[in-house]
């Protein structure tokens, strides 16, 4: 959910080298009280006990109970494994020196006090033009970007991965609790964040030039201040040469997060391979993309899903198992298919955050214990 509109990334000129696509991550984390588990307004302490090495993939977000992180972008999936290992044991032991847990949830499952925005003169200008659509103690996303030739192809990519992203959706649910209580949906961070009036699905694109046009009306209209808050659930960096998909809560674990860069680099690279082979994209109705997006929502991946090439309801995993093969071709030409088949086994096993959030409570009654869990999971 980034607020910032600043990634980690670098060029995406690899791809053209060895017909591989980079991918980068950056994760949003909740700072709380270790014995509450609300969150706190410790930004800055933590910030204060990152090792200096690492303090430029580190960064502040739009609350002061958030901190964010980047990897470098790379070609092995190794790669964003040991960065994202590296970076998340380094912010919860920065965080636990500070007094506070770092977790990697979508928002703040315990009561409290709402944390201030951090003070910075464009978060300033947001909240004085909209308000009170800060509605709790932070909302944590996962974005995930894969280095494209160009904005042109980049546009064609977008439209091509729309009807996908509802799937990934409901794999990455994560806030199922919120103000002390069960919401009753797999991830009430989408529920919060789409308040914002522009957040939605990205709309089927005719070109770069419509793509940009729509951010200058958008502008101009006073939906956004700029560029950097189209919060569209796939959208082209602004600064980088990449494709952003920015549709999750962030992962619990490593292992999660991996198996969501992995799915949607191959999302993009099978994209990309239709608009050489002149494939037209699906143009999915938008009001049946954002029924389904909110059904990803609502159910995560325990329950049901809009299968949107005919609108009927399906299990989410069987959309999951179909979307996966499909993008098959794609993850073995990366190398990535023998550890996307491993970590699938795995989220079969566990289940999805938001699953595993709830079984820590069917179990205890406890949100601390929710809050432990989830500290573990992060940690790694």
């Amino acid at each position: 959910m980034s607020m910032t509109g600043q990634v980690a990334e670098a060029p995406g000129d690899m791809a053209a080298a060895t017909g591989l696509l980079t991918v980068g991550v950056e994760e949003e984390f909740l700072l709380v009280d270790p014995h509450t588990g609300a969150a706190v307004p410790a930004v800055d302490l933590v910030m204060e006990q990152v090792p200096a090495e690492l303090r430029g993939q580190v960064e502040r977000e739009f609350q002061t109970s958030q901190i964010e992180i980047g990897s470098p972008p790379g070609l092995e999936l190794s790669s964003i494994r040991h960065s994202l290992g590296v970076l998340r044991r380094a912010l919860s032991d920065a965080a636990e020196r500070a007094g506070v847990r770092l977790l990697a949830i979508g928002t703040g499952p315990v009561d409290g006090p709402v944390p201030p925005v951090v003070d910075k003169p464009r978060f300033d200008r947001m909240i004085e033009r909209f308000r009170l659509l800060v509605p709790g103690p932070g909302n944590n996303g996962m974005h995930v970007h894969v280095g494209v030739p160009d904005p042109d192809t980049g546009v064609q990519v977008l439209n091509h991965v729309r009807p996908w992203l509802p799937t990934l959706h409901a794999m990455t649910t994560n806030s199922p609790f919120s103000r002390g209580e069960d919401t009753g949906y797999a991830s009430w961070r989408s529920v919060e964040w789409e308040r914002w009036p522009s957040v939605a699905p990205t709309p089927f694109l005719e070109s770069h030039e419509h793509y940009q046009r729509l951010i200058r009306q958008l502008i101009s209209s006073g939906v956004m201040l700029d560029e950097g808050m189209l919060y569209w659930y796939a959208r082209l960096s602004a600064k980088y040469p990449t494709v952003e998909l920015r549709i999750g809560d962030v992962c619990p674990s490593v292992d999660d997060a991996v198996l969501v860069a992995a799915l949607v680099r191959a999302l993009v690279a099978t994209a990309m391979a239709d608009v050489e082979a002149g494939r037209p994209a699906l143009q999915t109705d938008h009001h049946l993309l954002v029924g389904a997006h909110w059904r990803a929502a609502h159910d995560g991946l325990e329950g049901e899903a809009v299968d949107v090439t005919n609108g009927e309801l399906r299990p989410a995993w069987e959309l999951l198992d179909r979307f996966v093969e499909r993008m098959r071709p794609a993850l073995e030409q990366h190398g990535d298919w023998a550890e996307v088949t491993d970590l699938l086994g795995g989220l079969r096993r566990h289940g999805s955050g938001a699953a595993r959030q709830r079984a820590v409570f069917e179990r205890t009654g406890r949100l601390t214990d929710v809050v432990q869990d989830v500290a573990r999971q992060t940690r790694g």
